[in-house]
């Protein structure tokens, strides 16, 4: 998967949960906060990701070489290069024993820096937020922040290395070249445009990416595309099935081109300005065939479906499993609805 996209933690769960045999919410919930072997943190697009913890150095050597990218910070805002090691090396040292949440950091950031740390500089929203938190995804890359469970209806963050074998940030090359081989053997065959999408960064800085790594060009709808060399083999027979897959899935947001994973009418239906993930969609023989949402009440999930095209009597009948599944996975009762025809619920 190269990781599971959890800025709505709940379909970072589902995503990853899918994957696995009879597994739960509760199952990858366990992973995250008690095995630890899976983190939350910063990851592809600088946006929140479910990565294995076994794979921190990897990530954060890949994500550490990549070029700053968007628009400087104003006058005020800005840090100096060495205010914001001073305040990555500060964030580490207050999340070592403790898990924290933003405002308590504050404190303890602005104690072990000065105050020039806390001065409110950063508009946000309807307010400010104090000069260092613009570091965040620098620690996070620096390998000493994490998010940590939330303490009711408040975010935490963390240190890795609190749970994570001691470790350092790969080397930078080495990182990335790893890197792009997962991605093309997860989502290849791809262009840098592709994975520079994907990764949140230029097509200029892949290429040179591809170019160092042991890939090999193919042909993809008359344009070129690379895959890891020798990975040619496909299946003797297409995809076949039908899934949902929660919001920003990775099978939607890594797969291309875009045209043939969410053909025809899909692309207006559960593409927002080409960007995939804003929607959660019906996957039928590996394209995309329509979107769906979801509403749970108490022990009661509330499924409504809204496929392109009219389904087949066994892809209905597929569907209705896909769904009890899902009911599994989030420990709820699902009735499944396509248009305003009631198909549950289950016994």
């Amino acid at each position: 998967m190269c990781g599971a996209h959890a800025q709505v933690l709940s379909a970072g769960e589902v995503s990853v949960a899918l994957r696995l045999e009879s597994a739960t919410r509760l199952d990858v919930q366990q992973a995250l906060w008690q095995d630890r072997t899976l983190v939350k943190t910063f990851g592809p697009r600088g946006t929140v990701h479910l990565l294995p913890t076994e794979d921190l150095p990897l990530w954060t050597g890949a994500l550490g070489a990549l070029p700053s990218s968007g628009s400087q910070p104003t006058a005020e805002m800005r840090m100096t290069s060495e205010q914001t090691a001073e305040v990555v090396a500060a964030i580490g040292g207050a999340l070592s024993e403790h898990d924290l949440t933003v405002d308590e950091l504050t404190d303890e950031v602005v104690a072990r820096t000065g105050a020039w740390a806390g001065d409110l500089v950063m508009p946000a929203f309807q307010g400010y937020w104090p000069r260092w938190r613009q570091a965040i995804p620098a620690a996070a890359t620096a390998g000493v922040l994490c998010y940590g469970p939330n303490r009711g209806r408040k975010t935490t963050y963390t240190n890795p290395h609190r749970f994570a074998p001691p470790f350092t940030p790969q080397n930078g090359e080495e990182a990335l070249s790893e890197l792009l081989r997962r991605y093309l053997y997860a989502y290849g065959p791809a262009t840098p445009q592709q994975f520079a999408k994907w990764l949140g960064t230029s097509p200029a800085f892949v290429t040179k990416v591809f170019q160092r790594s042991d890939l090999q060009q193919v042909e993809l709808d008359g344009e070129p595309a690379w895959l890891v060399e020798g990975d040619t083999e496909w299946p003797a027979e297409p995809a076949r099935g039908v899934r949902l897959l929660p919001y920003f899935d990775a099978y939607a947001v890594g797969s291309h081109p875009r045209d043939r994973v969410f053909p025809g009418k899909a692309s207006t239906r559960a593409l927002a300005g080409g960007q995939a993930g804003n929607y959660p969609v019906l996957l039928v023989d590996g394209l995309v065939a329509g979107v769906w949402h979801q509403r749970k009440a108490g022990r009661k999930l509330q499924v409504t479906v809204e496929p392109i095209d009219e389904l087949g009597a066994g892809q209905l009948r597929a569907l209705d499993d896909v769904v009890q599944r899902l009911g599994e996975i989030v420990d709820a009762q699902p009735v499944l609805t396509i248009g305003e025809i009631t198909v549950g619920p289950h016994a």
